[in-house]
């Protein structure tokens, strides 16, 4: 065995224990094979080989990502979405995991941050409370025509 095939093999070997640890995306495992000194032929063999044997699965890295973020942070899909196009995961993997989301369980986190918000906001008049509810919420991810359509159940 040739010097090079036991360093891609100690570098699969990593790989493969890191994705054991913990789900990996295959644009940030890349990266990380790249910086061990190999090259992209190299890089993209042992990728496939990650694949083939399920170490890395886009789609299971990122429903495990929105679940993450939604369960955890209480981010919306559009926060969700962004940060997830850039670690450079394909639309399709991508929307599947976001319709994961339960739509209910969407609406209540959605409810209960701007709840949260309302109660921290010290203005008079009920306009003046929306605004910085709605710049709240938008800024967590949640879509524009949601908070719209509850914040009148928020502000009173």
């Amino acid at each position: 065995m040739s010097n090079d095939e036991k360093i891609k093999k100690a570098v699969f070997s990593k790989m493969a224990a890191r994705c054991s640890r913990s789900e990996q995306c295959t644009p940030d495992i890349h990266k990380k094979i790249i910086a061990s000194g190999l090259t992209d032929a190299d890089a993209e063999e042992i990728l496939d080989q990650l694949k083939a044997e399920k170490f890395i699965d886009d789609g299971r890295y990122a429903k495990a990502y929105v679940a993450e973020k939604f369960g955890i942070n209480k981010w919306g899909r559009i926060k969700i979405r962004y940060y997830l196009r850039g670690k450079g995961l394909d639309s399709v993997a991508i929307e599947n995991g976001l319709k994961e989301l339960d739509e209910e369980k969407y609406k209540k986190a959605l409810l209960k941050t701007m709840k949260e918000k309302a109660r921290r906001v010290n203005k008079k008049t009920k306009f003046e409370k929306m605004g910085p509810i709605i710049r709240f919420a938008q800024s967590r991810g949640y879509e524009p025509e949601l908070i719209h359509r509850y914040i009148n159940e928020v502000v009173k």
